[in-house]
Order: structure tokens, then sequence, then C-alpha cells
């Protein structure tokens, strides 16, 4: 049986071209794209595709339609040829990704970081001197032009954040909530992780229901062997990534239905205010150790954030929510709560639990003085 030669990767029409069809109303494109799937499945069954009729025959497929899933698979970065060009392999998702799409990614934002220079440039030359805008009463000199902008999607997120990070070259820090999509939350700040490969000083804050969940010790595990500080505190209300004090992003995840969308943060008021903030929670967090086991070293500061929103009124749902935790869990931690504070009704449980938690605050403020 003939093997039909294959079109090496290189000359095939760049995938910057348009993927869809012209005029097709969507079931041509549909069917396609099965077919493409289809031979793909068979490419990782084999492991390669040595030969089209062979493929089109234990595909039941016509050779000219194999063919046209070929093509468009090799031009996808999801084959590729070896050897002389006779054979095709198949490449994994994310290899195919950081072949295809990042190239891309990093050349639009390297074209947005130019707009921004040529705005920034401009507004230089044309703002009023600083002892005109003082005499109009506007208190000096304006931040720049788009020193707040919004950014819409994951991939201009992560194209942002991998441009940052590739220039971070004094300091990361990263404020890391709790969110229902953690895939999601993983696939955005996965540019980030390049900064640590460089040496580059990383502070992570992240709640404390990240030392529970196998994943996200392990990735706190694996942050803190790559070089990471990471601490722990009972809630992180806002996602962030601040670089080298001097550009932040402030991320907003939505729901599951929800486009995720950003805010590019250049003010250096606000900048240098967030890092004061992060600098705050970060002298109250709780160092994470892999050693050890689930919520240990934080037991107490857990149950105080769930006595203080208890003697709110919260019901468990809510308290779980603000605490980012399964409801199960955050019920076994009031069931303890209540037990060890000898309480029977959640009332009783919030109104001690709050007296005790206040007085051994209490108690603890005169040591601290006198240490000081």
């Amino acid at each position: 049986m003939s093997t039909v030669r294959l079109t090496p990767i290189g000359s095939i029409a760049s995938v910057a071209e348009p993927l869809d069809d012209g005029d097709d109303d969507g079931g041509g494109a549909a069917a396609m794209s099965d077919r493409e799937a289809e031979v793909y499945r068979y490419a990782t069954r084999c492991g390669e595709i040595a030969s089209l009729e062979l493929a089109a025959e234990q595909l039941r497929l016509p050779v000219p339609e194999v063919f046209a899933a070929v093509t468009r698979l090799v031009e996808l970065h999801l084959l590729c040829t070896a050897g002389t060009g006779d054979r095709l392999v198949p490449i994994d998702r994310g290899t195919a990704e950081a072949l295809l799409i990042s190239p891309i990614e990093r050349a639009m934002y390297q074209r947005r970081e130019l707009t921004d220079r040529l705005r920034d440039r401009i507004d230089a030359i044309t703002r009023p001197a600083a002892g005109a805008a003082e005499a109009a009463g506007a208190g000096g000199a304006a931040e720049p032009a788009g020193a707040i902008d919004g950014l819409d999607g994951v991939a201009e997120i992560r194209g942002l954040l991998k441009l940052a990070s590739d220039t971070c070259r004094h300091e990361l820090i990263l404020l890391r909530p709790s969110h229902d999509e953690e895939d999601l939350l993983d696939e955005l700040l996965e540019p980030c992780q390049s900064v640590l490969e460089r040496d580059v000083p990383v502070r992570i804050l992240c709640p404390h229901r990240s030392r529970a969940g196998f994943a996200s010790r392990a990735r706190a595990t694996r942050q803190i062997e790559d070089g990471a500080q990471v601490r722990t505190l009972s809630q992180v209300p806002q996602g962030a990534v601040v670089f080298d004090h001097t550009l932040a992003l402030v991320l907003r995840l939505g729901g599951p239905a929800e486009r995720p969308t950003a805010r590019r943060v250049r003010d250096q008021n606000v900048v240098r205010f967030l890092v004061h903030l992060f600098d705050q929670m970060w002298e109250g967090a709780s160092p994470y150790s892999p050693a050890e086991p689930g919520y240990a070293g934080v037991v107490d500061d857990l149950h105080q954030s769930i006595a203080r929103l208890m003697a709110q009124g919260y019901t468990d749902e809510v308290v779980a929510r603000r605490l980012g935790m399964s409801v199960r869990t955050c019920r076994r931690h009031i069931a303890a709560l209540l037990d060890n504070l000898g309480s029977v009704s959640r009332f009783q449980a919030g109104v001690h639990a709050a007296s005790h938690f206040t007085i051994n605050t209490a108690q603890r403020e005169p040591t601290g003085r006198r240490a000081s």
C-alpha cells in the first residue's frame, strides 16, 4: 500500500488567517471539527499516522476528508511531521497552545504596551506645566493617560500577566482568593510562574482553605520549593497581582457563565495603597508549611473568624462562602467550636466565642507592648 507524502508543517498556510469557511452556515464547520477530532483521536491512539490511506480505511472515511482534517490539525500544531515527513505524530494540547497561541498573545500585548507608551509620551508633551496646573487648582501633574484600564477575557488577562512577568525584576506579590473555578484561576495565573525561574522574590497570600485541598496543597508546596513565600489567612476578598510595586492587575472572576475581567493599574498612588494593604495582611497571616496537615496551625484563627460571622447572625452557608470552604467542612468546624465553648445554640456560641476571643486578644496586647 502506498503512502501519501504530507506537506511539512512550515509550508502550510498561517493559522492567523480566518478558520471559518466563508459563507458556511456552521453545519459544515461542525462536521469538519468532528472529523478533525476523530482523526486526532486516531493519531493519539495509534501514536502516529504513517499512511493516509490506511487511516482513511480504518476510520471509514474518504481519503480527501482525512487529508483535509490532517492539514488543519497540522495548522493547529496538534500534529507534526516526523522523520522524512512521511509520518505524523500527535502533539498534546498544552504544547499546541504554547506553540500557537503564546506568540500571538505576546505580540498583541507588545503592541498594547507600545500604544500606552506613545499615549504617555503625547500626554507628557501636552500636559500643562506643574505651575500652571497649581494655578488652575489642579494640584500638580496628572497621572499618565490610561493609568487604570480594563481587560476582558482569559486571553487578554493572560497576555498582560505574561508580559509583566517577563519584565518583573524585584518582587511579585499575589493575592489568590478562593473561587469555585480553581482551574480558571490556575489558567489565568500560570504565566506568573516564570518569575520564580529567575529567582525573583515572590510572596503569595491565599485563604486557609488552601491548606485542606489536595490540589491547592500540592500547588503551594511546589511554589515554596521553587522559592516563593506562602501565607494564609481566613479571607482573601479579591484577586490581585503586583509587579515591582509599579504595576497592579486586579482580577474579577465572576460566576460560571461570566467572562473574567481585570483592571490594570499604573496609578502609583493606587499601587502603593495595594502594596501597603498587602503588607498589613501579610503580617497577620500564618506561614504555610507543607509538613502541617490540614488546618493545623490556623485552627484558632479560623474559629475566631467563624465566631465573628456567627455572632453577626450569618447562616452556615454564608459563613462557608465567606471563608471559601464547603458547607460540610464549615459545619464540622462550627460543631467543634460549639463543643469547645460548651454552647447549645448558635446564638449562644456566637456570643461566647466573641467574648472568648476578645478576652484572649486583650490579654495578649499588654505582653506585646512590654516586649516592644
